[in-house]
């Protein structure tokens, strides 16, 4: 790739307008991610639509290289990960122990924690990167998007490419904002609803099927094994689980009334179980080939620089290691001060030395093991599908049984919520660095593959952190606002499910105060036993088919609002892709239905925080429906509205595929 340019050191790469569109990108995909995040439970990549976007807009420029997009998207990457806080954070409002989200805080919290994600996975990189076969699909994926449509690679058929890919994020997304407010003022229903007996007992079930292009596109992502697996949950859930429980509960309730409890606070718990199993196999498969991967590659990385440290070339310099670790030992005095903090304001004052530097300590050591974990995933399956909710649970349960022996013993019974909180808190910390070293290999694996420099993509990361980090508060605080999240008092009709956050706080409260029904995780950890069972049956008997287990926890757990669309997208998407596979190019069209399902994404993500804006001041604007600001008709048109959405969201779909397919098509047909 070097030798296309006539000089490694006068291309542009780090260059200011690419840190200020990777800036833009990053704050747009924030909010999306946030919104989309606390709704599906599930975040999407961003780093292929950034990368996409930046070779469209940066054409315009003569001098603009492969290096200088790729830096964009590491940029705009930072929005995809850093975004998995809403796994964590929103718990804090969830044990009524923040009303809001303040705002230095939050972002300390990401910005530290991010910082040192990136610091950590610096020392990795040689290892589980240049050293390694590691597969890394989607860093791969997006230095194949780079190669196709950028710099001076680009020739007439590839920016025909490139530009038919922006067209398929931007469609996606102005078609996906359109149907939002359409839905918004609901003359197409949001979601069809249904609930019902299921025998002459007065069991009962139901199920949410939920209109939304979002949840919709996530399915196309992550693919027909996550989707079919997802299914299996919500039927484990709602066949089983619903129906059974709810002979327990209050009969005399409604029926919607009574499946919905039984779902919050019965089948929720054994979904529980089944991700913390699901999510512990899952780390234990990689404890070994993590350890002889490290050990194997350090020890042909210390062959290999013998006597040439200062001859590395270009594409091996990284941040050097003496200002990593004074970056890293600037991050762990805030971090230590943060969690001093917290725990005076909390009334642990008496603790504070022993909260703050063990605190700190376990966010090192714990730190360093999970970035080593998430890094090795990463490679191995891809940072989406990296079971990052399942590092949270261990993380959390690690603490908390941590404060259970240290803390706990010597504070009165007042202290507890306090305990919990700051339990969650040091989870977030050490999140926050999982999620960024999940990604920030990707990103490595992606510039080794365009010739890039280490050490401008992990700066470019840093400002990706940074930018992400004051985002990330202010729409969290905004969507609190204006819907609240499942479970928390007060909280309406349309309060986001946050659905890892409900989990790792409940076992954090669980732990700390043991007044858990462990009965209920007893039942899903079985669960998720046998579901693991089944899967490694598969995997040596058949050459595709599985069932992830922790998607089969993940269909438990979550409502069928956020399940039952990601299925049908899934299913959408293994066609579209069978399709494709008769095309001329294959990979043209597939990548072109992964872009409109990226954009599908963000059009209705960056609509809700929107609409969220206008829930949150709907009363100083002077409307009337301050839940439904945009309503245009009455409660009597429910039942059309959902027929009508129904229609129209299926007419939406077969049109825009069908164009994807075309347009494709066309390329093929000039390339």
């Amino acid at each position: 790739m070097s030798g296309n340019h006539p000089s490694a050191e006068a291309r542009k790469e780090l260059t200011v307008r690419g840190l200020i569109l990777g800036v833009v990108i990053t704050v747009v995909f924030t909010a999306a991610n946030v919104f989309f995040g606390l709704k599906a439970g599930l975040t999407f990549a961003t780093s292929i639509p950034a990368a996409v976007i930046s070779m469209a807009l940066l054409r315009g420029f003569k001098d603009s290289t492969i290096q200088e997009n790729n830096i964009v998207q590491t940029i705009a990457s930072a929005a995809g990960t850093l975004s998995s806080i809403i796994f964590v954070l929103p718990g804090m409002i969830m044990i009524g122990w923040w009303a809001d989200f303040p705002f230095w805080t939050s972002f300390a919290v990401c910005a530290l924690g991010g910082i040192l994600g990136v610091m950590y996975s610096i020392p990795l990189r040689r290892a589980l990167v240049t050293d390694t076969d590691l597969p890394y699909p989607e860093g791969l994926a997006c230095a194949e998007v780079l190669k196709v449509g950028a710099g001076d690679d680009a020739d007439a058929n590839s920016v025909e490419e490139g530009r038919a890919g922006l067209l398929a994020v931007l469609w996606g997304s102005i078609v996906s904002a359109l149907f939002a407010v359409v839905v918004a003022t609901q003359v197409f229903a949001s979601d069809f609803v249904r609930s019902f007996r299921v025998n002459d007992k007065g069991a009962v079930s139901g199920f949410d099927f939920s209109l939304s292009f979002a949840l919709f596109a996530i399915g196309h992502l992550v693919g027909i094994s996550v989707g079919i697996a997802m299914l299996i949950g919500a039927l484990i859930g709602w066949g089983w689980g619903v129906p059974h429980y709810s002979l327990l509960g209050d009969m005399s309730a409604s029926v919607a009334d009574l499946a919905n409890a039984t779902w919050s606070h019965k089948v929720r718990f054994v979904g529980a179980g089944a991700i913390g199993v699901s999510a512990i196999w899952t780390l234990a498969k990689l404890v070994k080939p993590v350890i002889s991967g490290l050990t194997s590659a350090m020890a042909a990385s210390r062959v290999r620089k013998a006597g040439k440290a200062d001859t590395l070339p270009r594409t091996e310099r990284d941040i050097p290691i003496g200002i990593v670790g004074l970056i890293t030992l600037a991050c762990f005095l805030p971090i230590g001060w943060l969690l001093g903090y917290f725990g005076t304001t909390s009334g642990l004052g008496d603790h504070v030395g022993v909260l703050a530097v063990g605190g700190v300590a376990f966010v090192v050591l714990m730190g360093f093991f999970v970035s080593t974990v998430c890094g090795y995933m990463a490679g191995l399956i891809g940072s989406s599908n990296s079971p990052l909710s399942g590092v949270g649970i261990l993380v959390v349960i690690a603490a908390a049984l941590l404060l259970v022996a240290f803390v706990k013993p010597h504070v009165g019974p007042e202290e507890g919520k306090a305990l919990v909180a700051f339990a969650l808190f040091i989870t977030s910390v050490v999140f926050t660095v999982a999620a960024i070293a999940n990604n920030n290999l990707q990103d490595l694996k992606t510039g080794q593959l365009v010739d890039a420099t280490p050490w401008r993509q992990q700066v470019a990361l840093v400002v990706g952190v940074i930018a992400g980090a004051a985002v990330i508060p202010p729409v969290l605080d905004l969507l609190n606002k204006a819907y609240g999240f499942v479970g928390v008092a007060g909280a309406g009709p349309q309060a986001l499910p946050a659905p890892q956050a409900g989990l790792i706080s409940a076992l954090a409260q669980g732990v700390i105060t043991n007044d858990i029904d462990w009965g209920l995780i007893v039942t899903g950890i079985w669960i998720g036993v046998a579901i693991i069972i089944i899967d490694e049956i598969l995997a040596r008997t058949t050459k595709h088919t599985r069932i992830p287990p922790l998607a089969v926890g993940l269909g438990i757990y979550l409502p069928t609002v956020s399940t039952l669309m990601v299925v049908v997208g899934s299913i959408v998407g293994w066609y579209f892709d069978r399709r494709a596979d008769r095309s001329a190019k294959p990979e043209t069209t597939k990548q072109l239905g992964v872009l409109l399902a990226s954009g599908l994404i963000v059009g209705e993500s960056i609509i809700g925080v929107l609409i969220a804006a206008l829930v949150a001041f709907a009363d100083k604007l002077g409307f009337s429906n301050q839940q439904n600001p945009l309503s245009l008709v009455g409660p009597g048109f429910a039942e059309a509205a959902q027929w009508i959405g129904g229609i129209a969201f299926a007419a939406v779909v077969f049109v825009m595929y069908r164009w994807v397919a075309r347009m494709a098509k066309g390329l093929n047909a000039k390339a």
